[in-house]
C-alpha cells in the first residue's frame, strides 16, 4: 500500500510542478482537456479490446494524469481538490453498497443493481436515466438506457420476447422502405437498432464490443484486399466485384 500511495503522491507533485513551470500545462483548462480525455478513453478502449495489457497500463496512466489535472484546476478555482474527489467517490460507494457497509442483504448481482438505482433516486434524482451522459455514442447510450431501466424492473422476461420485437421492427422498417419516406425509414431503422441492442444485452453480448469486433475484422480483410491489388498492379476501382471477392474470401481464411 505504501508503494501505491508514494506513486500517487509522486504524480501529484509532478502535476503541481508542470502546472507551475510548463507553458503548455499552464494554459490548459477543463474545456481544452475535454476532447483529449475523450480521445484517451477511446485509446484505452482499443487496448482493452486488443487485450494488450502493456497498452492498457499506459492508457490508464494517461487517464490518471487527466483526472489529476482536472482536480488541480478545480483546486485552483477553489472548488475542490483531489482529496475532495476521492473522498466523494468513497462516500458514494459506501452509501450505495449497504449490503457491504450496512445491514441490507442481497442474493445476487441483479439485486445489487436494483438497489443501486433505488438509492440514486432517493439521493434526489428525478429519473433513473439522469445518469446517462448526453454525449455518449448512440450504441453505448442505448445499451446504458436499457440497463438503467432494467434496474427498476422495466424489462422483458425472456430473450425470445426481445427477438420477436426485433422481427416486428424489421417488418415495420420494410414497410417504410417500400413507401420511400426517408424520415419514417430513419425512425424505424432506429427502432430496429435499439431492439437489436436490447437483444444483445439479453444474450449477454456487449453490442459496442460486438460491432467494434466486426469493424476490426472488416478493416483487416479490406486491407488484405488492397495489398493483393497492389501485388497485381491494379487499382481497386479497376477490379470487378468478382475479382475482389476472390481475395475477400482468401482474407476470411487468414
Amino acid at each position: 500500500m505504501k508503494e501505491k500511495l508514494a506513486a500517487f503522491e509522486r504524480l501529484l507533485i509532478i502535476m503541481d510542478e508542470l502546472r507551475e513551470k510548463c507553458p503548455w500545462d499552464k494554459k490548459q483548462t477543463m474545456e481544452t482537456l475535454r476532447h483529449l480525455t475523450i480521445e484517451e478513453t477511446y485509446e484505452l478502449g482499443d487496448a482493452i479490446l486488443d487485450n494488450n495489457l502493456k497498452e492498457i497500463k499506459g492508457e490508464l496512466g494517461d487517464l490518471m494524469l487527466h483526472l489529476v489535472f482536472y482536480s488541480k484546476i478545480g483546486e485552483e478555482k477553489g472548488a475542490f481538490n483531489v482529496a475532495d474527489v476521492l473522498n466523494g467517490v468513497c462516500e458514494k460507494l459506501i452509501h450505495r453498497h449497504p449490503h457491504i457497509y450496512g445491514d441490507v442483504e442481497v442474493a445476487n448481482e441483479e439485486e445489487v443493481k436494483k438497489n443501486w438505482e433505488k438509492l440514486k433516486l432517493k439521493e434526489g434524482k428525478n429519473s433513473v436515466l439522469e445518469g446517462v451522459p448526453k454525449s455518449l455514442p448512440a450504441v453505448v447510450k442505448a445499451n446504458r438506457i436499457q440497463d438503467k431501466v432494467k434496474g427498476v424492473g422495466f424489462d422483458w422476461e425472456e430473450p425470445n420476447q426481445v427477438w420477436e420485437k426485433v422481427e416486428e421492427e424489421i417488418v415495420e422498417l420494410k414497410v417504410e422502405v417500400a413507401k420511400g419516406n426517408v424520415d419514417r425509414i430513419e425512425a424505424e431503422l432506429g427502432d430496429v437498432l435499439f431492439s437489436m441492442i436490447n437483444y444483445a444485452r439479453f444474450i449477454g453480448v456487449n453490442p459496442e464490443d460486438a460491432l467494434e469486433r466486426t469493424n476490426k475484422k472488416f478493416i483487416k480483410r479490406f486491407q488484405y484486399l488492397e495489398s493483393k491489388a497492389k501485388e497485381i498492379s491494379k487499382e481497386l476501382s479497376e477490379m470487378t466485384l468478382a475479382e475482389m471477392d476472390v481475395y475477400w474470401e482468401e482474407a476470411k481464411s487468414i
